[in-house]
């Protein structure tokens, strides 16, 4: 099976063990991509959705890959430890908003979905702990908006009730809901949104990409094995 790794930022990409001395094999709309392993791609394709919903489809479309892992580190909602990885079990959007016209508040049209499952979570952390590495799974909220404290990081928390809160994932959930491809989603806590030290937090985040990028390849070659 051929996977697709999409990191929004290239440090995150460059966790990977590597990774910073490949060269990419194409560039395509602006976005790089490289082949990290035999039949494993990566890109980093950019922040918040549109840059992570054009990556997507390229990696659909283009690359006809089988499964897409989408990786990064997100802001915690609730008092996970830095550097807890996370398997994302579904997403939403936070800040899609039609109820004026009726619809439940992160109604997503075209598709008409609130939630966005992810492929197989539990058997995702399954397969993370057979790697000797502890995670847990829970809901992610995505929006175009860098979440601090405040009363919208309130209203995102207490409307959605996600685990984390970041800016690419139910973007990548929904081109591969319309795509037919299976998705995943592993995510290191970076910082939290409720701290008072959450710039501090955010700008000094290498325990939360060094156990990301630790995880993310023999998480793919794994998944690629059982798939």
């Amino acid at each position: 099976m051929k996977i697709g790794l999409q990191f929004a930022m290239p440090v995150e990409l460059h966790a990977l063990p590597g990774a910073k001395a490949l060269e990419p094999f194409e560039t395509v709309s602006g976005v790089s991509f490289f082949e990290i392993a035999p039949n494993i791609l990566a890109c980093a394709g950019g922040v918040s959705k549109v840059n992570a919903a054009m990556a997507a489809e390229i990696f659909c479309l283009r690359y006809g890959v089988d499964l897409i892992l989408n990786a990064g580190v997100a802001g915690c909602a609730t008092d996970l430890p830095t550097g807890s990885l996370v398997v994302a079990s579904e997403f939403v959007q936070h800040d899609v908003d039609t109820t004026a016209v009726g619809d439940p508040v992160g109604l997503v049209s075209t598709v008409n979905q609130t939630v966005f499952p992810t492929w197989e979570p539990g058997h995702c952390v399954e397969i993370l702990r057979s790697l000797g590495v502890s995670a847990v799974t829970g809901r992610v909220a995505t929006g175009d908006w860098f979440a601090v404290k405040g009363d919208r990081a309130a209203w995102v928390r207490d409307t959605f009730s996600p685990l984390l809160v970041e800016m690419e994932g139910c973007a990548i959930a929904q081109v591969c809901l319309r795509n037919g491809v299976p998705f995943v989603s592993l995510k290191s806590v970076s910082d939290h949104l409720f701290s008072d030290r959450q710039a501090e937090e955010y700008f000094d985040f290498g325990q939360a990409l060094e156990n990301l990028g630790g995880t993310v390849l023999p998480f793919a070659k794994k998944i690629q094995e059982e798939f």
